[in-house]
């Protein structure tokens, strides 16, 4: 399929991340920019901008390289946008770290990616980040100095803490912090290309190891500039981001959208609160609002949903997991968000793919996941063969354009598998094309299930389920069966103050759906495993069902 929409060349295509925020807080001053209502925070662009150049030309100071992988481990914090834009302005790579990891995955994920500079959020709950990193680097915390070497990761050079009173072995924020913008900073900004890896972005491992897709100035900018154009926003736009920033969601669709329209940034909290980011819409009247399905229903269920004043929304962003029909009504009728849109994509592609826009009716918006952003061209091929399938019939969804990745960091054979030589991304994801040129996600190429030589779709079944009045959230998995290779198995969590049993979700499938798709398996549980992005851990719930009912192990493939 041939690239969609307008082809004329954005603004943002030559670019660099620190050279769109220059033109952005040049033409809207005093805007907000950046706000954290629970922090007091409300930065204008300017201010913002003063301060990215400040933190930029503190890093230039401690030696920080061109090209230098800096590492951020932190949750949503001022900081954090603040060190996104200013690593882009000096050249160097911005790592993002999940705040989720434990010791033997930071570990690895700083050795994987070569970080050098490593900048460490303040402790939050359980998660003492300061600690952890010393726990790992003991050097640090025996130091006298801020030099020092360690032993597991001896390319870590620096430490930089958000909090004022780190060790002797650590940098404190404020010691990035400076009055004078270097003249070096004017020329480290110039010699930045738009072409260059700006971002290495890991995949989030729900199916296997992480891998860092290395994102170029390009890959991002281009893709936030369409995604601002599909949900149109301007800079009267105030849009609520409780996402993480180290997801693409975040610091993508989140932060550099808002850098390029000029809208506000609103950031409820460190991390998703249901009543925080209901109270952030309605003190800052934001317009629009972000998140995964399983958050849109904890904001709906929240208790003290009516008392807060929504009537600002207007749009926003569903992405993640396939978003049910019951669930986009509420959406719209009860938060009043009338032109959510919903959005496709993988890391890989920076984010987006594929979008619906803000005036599709509601039916698109649930049963599609749109259609391709401008610049991007969208195939759908066998899995196995590689080549197209006719028209109505599922393939592997491939993307090529502008927002490909420039490949995996360090992985040149998992980057080979991925993307072949016309430039292909294979995304791994079932899809099929309607009529209407919209697209839908039908499964993911390894959780097909094939029962008995029928092929199932997960997405349907639970879109199904989720009509049941009782249902608030389902996860639909195969599992291995003597008989039939795989069966059906269905992980359910009923809406507060309701009860279903097993017997009432198989009663409520029969004569509705081929006997073959209702579930052989139900589990009634009281959540879901998932990622820190709110995506459903089906490799867990695999693993789970395997277990709790005795079943061999031997892993299958099924293909299309």
């Amino acid at each position: 399929m041939a690239p969609q929409n307008d082809l004329s060349t954005p603004w943002v295509s030559d670019l660099t991340v620190g050279a769109v925020l220059r033109r952005t807080a040049a033409r809207y001053p005093d805007r907000d920019a950046v706000v954290f209502p629970s922090l007091a925070i409300r930065w204008s662009w300017r201010e913002f901008d003063r301060r990215v150049d400040s933190v930029a030309s503190g890093l230039l100071a401690q030696g920080v390289e061109r090209g230098e992988h800096v590492g951020i481990w932190s949750m949503n914090a001022p900081e954090w946008v603040i060190a996104q834009f200013a690593v882009g302005r000096i050249g160097a790579i911005l790592v993002n770290i999940n705040p989720a990891y434990r010791l033997h995955e930071l570990e690895g994920m700083l050795a994987m990616a070569d970080v050098a500079t490593l900048i460490v959020g303040d402790s939050f709950k359980d998660s003492h980040f300061g600690q952890m990193v010393e726990t790992i680097c003991p050097e640090v915390a025996r130091a006298t100095s801020t030099s020092w070497t360690s032993a597991k990761l001896p390319q870590l050079r620096r430490l930089i803490s958000v909090s004022d009173r780190p060790g002797p072995g650590w940098l404190s924020w404020t010691d990035l912090e400076t009055d004078v913008v270097h003249e070096a900073l004017h020329e480290r900004e110039c010699s930045a290309q738009a072409t260059e890896v700006y971002n290495i972005q890991f995949t989030s491992g729900t199916t296997g190891l992480p891998k860092g897709a290395m994102l170029t100035h390009r890959n991002v900018l281009m893709n936030a500039f369409y995604i601002g154009k599909r949900v149109r926003y301007g800079p009267d736009d105030r849009v609520c981001v409780p996402v993480p920033f180290y997801h693409c969601f975040g610091c993508v669709l989140g932060t550099l959208v808002c850098a390029l329209t000029g809208s506000a940034l609103v950031v409820p909290a460190p991390s998703f609160d249901p009543g925080l980011t209901l109270a952030a819409i309605d003190s800052e009247r934001c317009t629009s609002i972000y998140g995964v399905p399983t958050m849109f229903v904890a904001e709906l269920g929240h208790p003290d949903r009516t008392r807060f004043d929504l009537s600002s929304l207007r749009t926003g962003i569903m992405a993640g997991s396939p978003c049910p029909l019951p669930l986009m009504e509420a959406v719209v009728r009860d938060l009043g968000a009338s032109q959510i849109t919903i959005g496709y994509g993988q890391t890989e592609a920076s984010p987006i793919i594929t979008q619906t826009s803000v005036d599709d009716p509601i039916e698109v918006r649930v049963g599609t996941v749109g259609r391709p952003i401008p610049g991007v061209e969208v195939q759908l091929v066998d899995p196995v063969t590689r080549q197209e399938v006719e028209a109505g019939q599922a393939g592997e969804l491939r993307v090529r354009g502008h927002g490909v990745m420039a490949g995996y960091y360090k992985a040149p054979e998992a980057t080979a598998r991925v993307i072949d030589a016309a430039g292909w991304l294979y995304t791994g994801d079932l899809a099929m094309r309607r009529e209407d040129g919209n697209y839908r996600i039908v499964g993911r190429c390894k959780e097909l299930i094939i029962r008995g030589g029928e092929n199932i779709y997960p997405p349907e079944i639970e879109e199904f389920l989720h009509h049941h009045p009782a249902v608030a959230e389902v996860a639909v998995v195969g599992l291995p069966d003597a008989k039939y290779g795989e069966v059906i198995a269905a992980w359910v969590v009923p809406r507060p103050g309701q009860t279903v049993t097993e017997d009432d979700l198989r009663h409520y499938c029969r004569g509705q759906i081929a006997h073959f798709k209702v579930p052989h398996y139900i589990r009634i549980v009281g959540q879901l495993p998932k990622t820190v992005t709110g995506k459903i851990r089906k490799v867990d719930l695999r693993a789970e069902g395997i277990s709790h009912y005795g079943l061999e192990t031997t892993e299958t493939i099924p293909t299309a």
